[in-house]
């Protein structure tokens, strides 16, 4: 998948960048002995099961201590026991502080936010000074040039220029208004320049910024229901360990090898899924700040595991799959008029037309026929520029009236000059059909009573879109492109595109109705939308994106926010969604597999003095039973610190089919999970020989 969007330069993404951070890694020292509390701990019944048997050792230790005994072994088991605790504490709190700078930067900003309350939204002259945290819903707020936005609201009233860079990392303004889909604003942004009259609809503590406070620092995290299954499976496992060493315990004694206490205790931590268990929650906190880091914000980790199992992506065509902005690319002249005359006339009538597609005109002409625009040269003309009602824009100079505009605007406007014109009619419908049927939007160009020739404006798709859409198809994601276009453009974009679908002249309602007959066939939607009439099928969608820039209602609707507001972000966010899920399940394959090469290393070390034969599964050649003992905790306590980077940054994606993806991971996981700990093990061993630690 493609890298972050280039606006994604937010805190929290500078915040997450760096695992190597000297205050990152003490803070999260620091938070790794905070967790032993054991209320925290419960949250993870693995690590919660290892604390306490590290706890029964040190009174094992403490009770040596006190009567006599020896205590270089049973004092490096509790230490080690400590460690496998604290690495694993560690991992999750290094994980959490990764989002806690941008946090901090966005609590300053919503506790020392000033509002300016009016008791009348008509008299903006008359309003009281507040705290933010004050405001309730309802409240309306003036907001003048240089304030915060003191809480989550729609403008009622007035039109600005706002400063989103404390939300979306991006220092260009943008411009909010009152009525339409620019109508939200998020607090903590600023005003800088002009004025909004705005209504609170977030109460203090639940405002977008609240939430996002929430998310970056990840207190809200909730277990996704596949981490929750992977969490029973865990404990399943640590439970008939537990049953298995308590026999063990029963078999030693019937075979005189009666086996200590702290051996019986390293044993069972060493067989539970000790290396999953303390990353698992490090995963699921890491994938939201990846998300993060992309500018996207999930509001649920259901929400990000949901992405990674998308079957079906809506897309809509404008700014997604198409530049946006439609753009000339052929000027068609009726037979009697040459291509460069046409092209004159279309500059000419292009003079006073301020939209993306009369720039485009020029553009054309420029480069095409080197016709350059030059206002001065028609000396005395009168330009009318374009309107949404005439649908028309071009200049009246010499007695000529030259028009440019929607085909049917144009024939009206030639009729309107000669009720008999006829001239070029049937040329000018074959090219306006020619131009219909390829998917580009016809432009009449005409002078006085005649026709000219069709201007081919094109919806331009984008050169890398087909390219991704293909990578999509490999991880088995149908993709459908949404468009309010007529079945033969939107047909012929999409087969441009390379999209699997299309719904053309799509209502609301439509695309409402496509994600629920997706879903009744079993299958999960993923759409974006940044406008009132999405929010429905934001809804309705397992994975709803809403635009940051949207209203209200679409971002509430939403189970992500695109702090960007960049509809083809939902790919990455699918991609991110896949890692989260690959990330997951090779680090559960690496810690089950290695579980393997620890039964080889204790369980012939416990009885080898009373059942010799046991020696024939010592093939590591560990030195002595306290030493293979020993370097089996001291690899079980590693690995955890060993696999942390791989836990934050994720195991790398690529655009495949799922049989392959599990048959790569299992050579890779499974197999070095217990190629291994053999290796790791026995280095250790020979370490701890050689100083004679066992």
């Amino acid at each position: 998948m493609s890298t972050a969007s280039p606006h994604a330069k937010s805190a929290s993404a500078k915040s997450g960048s760096a695992f190597a951070s000297p205050e990152l890694i003490g803070r999260a020292i620091r938070d790794a002995f905070v967790k032993l509390n054991p209320a925290v701990l419960m949250r993870n019944p693995v690590i919660f099961v290892t604390e306490i048997v590290a706890a029964l050792v040190t009174v094992l230790f403490v009770r040596d201590f006190l009567v006599g005994n020896p205590l270089a072994f049973t004092g490096q088991i509790m230490a080690w026991l400590w460690f496998t605790v604290l690495f694993a504490n560690f991992a999750e709190a290094i994980a959490e502080g990764r989002g806690r700078a941008q946090a901090d930067s966005l609590r300053k900003a919503r506790t020392d936010t000033v509002a300016k309350r009016l008791g009348d939204p008509a008299a903006r002259t008359a309003h009281d000074r507040i705290s933010a945290l004050d405001l309730k819903v309802g409240d309306h707020v003036l907001v003048e040039a240089g304030d915060l936005i003191p809480g989550d609201g729609e403008i009622v009233e007035g039109i600005a220029s706002v400063n989103e860079a404390a939300i979306t990392g991006e220092s260009a303004p943008v411009i909010r208004e009152s009525g339409g889909d620019r109508s939200a604003v998020t607090g903590g942004t600023t005003v800088i320049s002009d004025w909004l009259v705005v209504r609170i609809t977030a109460a203090p503590g639940s405002s977008f910024l609240d939430r996002m406070i929430a998310l970056v620092e990840g207190a809200e995290r909730q277990k996704t229901p596949n981490e929750l299954a992977l969490s029973v499976l865990l404990v399943g496992m640590t439970l008939i360990f537990l049953i298995a060493v308590v026999s063990l315990a029963g078999l030693g004694r019937y075979s005189a090898a009666d086996v200590p206490v702290p051996i019986l205790v390293a044993l069972l931590v060493t067989l539970i899924p000790t290396t999953i268990g303390g990353l698992l929650s490090a995963i699921g906190i890491a994938g939201m700040d990846r998300l993060i880091r992309h500018n996207v914000l999930a509001m649920s980790g259901r929400a990000v595991e949901a992405a990674g199992d998308v079957d079906t992506l809506l897309l809509d065509k404008t700014g997604t799959i198409t530049f946006g902005n439609r753009m000339a690319s052929e000027i068609i002249p009726v037979p009697g008029i040459n291509e460069h005359e046409a092209a004159v006339i279309a500059v000419q009538a292009s003079l006073a037309d301020e939209t993306a597609e009369g720039r485009s005109i020029l553009e054309l002409a420029r480069e095409k026929f080197g016709i350059a625009a030059d206002r001065v040269a028609l000396d005395g003309a009168s330009f009318v520029p374009f309107s949404a009602s005439t649908r028309l824009s071009g200049v009246d100079v010499d007695g000529r009236r030259i028009r440019k505009g929607a085909v049917d605007a144009i024939k009206r406007f030639v009729l309107s000059v000669d009720p008999q014109a006829a001239t070029g009619v049937a040329a000018f419908d074959a090219a306006v059909e020619r131009i219909a049927r390829s998917g580009g939007t016809p432009l009449g160009l005409a002078e006085n009573g005649r026709l000219l020739g069709v201007i081919h404006l094109k919806d331009v798709v984008k050169p890398d879109i087909k390219d991704r859409f293909a990578e999509l198809r490999r991880m088995g994601i149908r993709t459908v492109m949404v468009t309010g276009d007529n079945p033969i453009t939107a047909a012929a974009i999409a087969s441009e595109a390379g999209v699997d679908d299309f719904i053309a002249e799509a209502t609301p309602q439509d695309k409402l109705a496509y994600i629920r007959t997706e879903q009744r066939h079993g299958r999960l939607v993923a759409m974006c939308g940044d406008g009132t009439n999405d929010a429905p099928a934001l809804a309705q969608a397992d994975v709803g994106v809403a635009m940051q820039s949207g209203t209200q209602a679409a971002r509430e609707a939403g189970n992500m926010v695109d702090l960007d507001s960049d509809p083809t972000k939902l790919i990455e966010i699918v991609g991110i969604g896949k890692q989260l899920l690959m990330t997951r399940g090779a680090l559960t394959t690496f810690s089950i597999a290695n579980d393997v090469a620890k039964y080889f290393a204790i369980i012939p070390a416990l009885f080898i003095a009373a059942i010799p034969e046991l020696g024939l599964l010592n093939v590591m050649g560990l030195s002595t039973p306290q030493s293979a003992i020993l370097s089996a905790v001291i690899f079980n306590a590693l690995i955890i610190i060993a696999l942390i980077p791989l836990a934050l940054r994720g195991v790398k994606y690529r655009a495949q089919e799922a049989g392959t993806v599990l048959a790569r991971n299992l050579l890779i996981y499974g197999g070095g999970g217990i190629v291994l700990p053999f290796v790791g093990i026995k280095l250790i061993d020979l370490a701890i020989t050689a100083i004679g630690l066992a």
